[in-house]
């Protein structure tokens, strides 16, 4: 018995071509890791252009007129009330429902509150438009015919389930990348915040300053302490600043520096000395965690090492030795 022409084989499988497969593979991988590394965007761009756009448009004039933007207004008001009234129709529109709703939507920076309606109309439509199709095609048709009766009611199940849940889903994954970013740059702030401190600025003003300063690296807290600089110049009491600032964010970390701010404000303790704390003790915990993603690293790169690495380092090292044993007892 003689192999077949073309080259030595491990397995059956054509040593010449699986290498060339591989190569190929890694070439693509490189090339990919050369655009991505030679393609990287600076975020700041797109909004310094469309900055830019905005002030040619206002140079030249070309700008939306009132009656048009009131238009568009009432529009999409005239659709949400009648979302709203649907909803109404069907029993299904309650108080407590649209307040947890607009309290998510507030958590991941959406600060208009009709969309809270779209969000539980999206529970409602999700299902049918997704469930129905997949109901349908799991008991209407042939395509799932050899499965069990078990796994297809489980596949009908999960997408009504997944398409019930898609809203919360998307907007709790939106919440969490809205909170890293937060607590990402919290330390730099509170930095920023002692010096405005020290420099002599009221409590608005430095929030206001902060925000000014931060937009750029951190838009996110910059969007939250300009919104509370506003709130700290026009609401009556000040503490309900602060205390809409924590629910917004749903972060402890912002909860004890709002604490901190309510027990300056009321008792006329020094901000500066707190604040030097508090950012101390959050620039740790953001050692701390990126010490715990290091101390996980060796085990995260476990399955990539098993999976992609060793078999190749098996295929160079044992490859031309198992190529030599196959010839000789081929031709033996």
């Amino acid at each position: 018995m003689t192999p077949p022409s073309g080259g030595p084989t491990i397995l059956g499988f054509d040593v010449i071509m699986v290498a060339t497969m591989l190569a190929g593979v890694a070439a693509l991988a490189v090339m990919f890791a050369i655009y991505t590394a030679t393609t990287v965007s600076d975020p700041m761009v797109k909004r310094v252009k469309a900055l830019n756009e905005r002030r040619e448009q206002l140079k030249a004039g070309i700008t939306a007129s009132t009656s048009k933007r009131r238009a568009k207004l009432v529009q999409k008001n005239e659709a949400t009330d009648r979302i709203r009234a649907f909803l109404s129709s069907l029993k299904m529109l309650q108080d407590s429902q649209v307040k947890a709703a607009q309290h998510k939507l507030m958590q991941a920076g959406i600060r208009s509150k009709e969309w809270a309606v779209a969000v539980i109309f999206g529970r409602l439509v999700a299902p049918i438009v997704l469930g129905g199709p997949m109901l349908y095609i799991v008991y209407g048709t042939d395509t799932f015919a050899d499965w069990s009766p078990l796994k297809a009611y489980g596949l009908v199940a999960g997408t009504f389930i997944l398409s019930y849940k898609a809203p919360d889903i998307y907007l709790k994954n939106k919440i969490s990348k809205r909170q890293s970013a937060i607590r990402k740059g919290l330390p730099d702030a509170l930095d920023l915040l002692v010096i405005c401190a020290e420099a002599g600025l009221t409590v608005d003003a430095a929030f206001h300053r902060v925000a000014k300063e931060l937009g750029r690296a951190y838009p996110e807290l910059g969007d939250e302490f300009s919104l509370t600089a506003i709130e700290l110049g026009f609401l009556t009491d000040r503490r309900q600043a602060f205390e809409n600032l924590a629910m917004r964010t749903n972060l402890d970390a912002i909860k004890g520096v709002t604490t901190t701010m309510i027990q300056t404000e009321k008792y006329g303790t020094p901000l500066a000395s707190a604040l030097r704390v508090l950012s101390a003790e959050f620039r740790n915990e953001r050692m701390m965690r990126a010490e715990e993603k290091a101390a996980r690293l060796p085990a995260i790169m476990t399955v990539p090492l098993i999976l992609f690495i060793l078999p190749v380092l098996f295929i160079v090292i044992l490859g031309p030795a198992a190529c030599s044993i196959n010839d000789a007892l081929l031709t033996g």
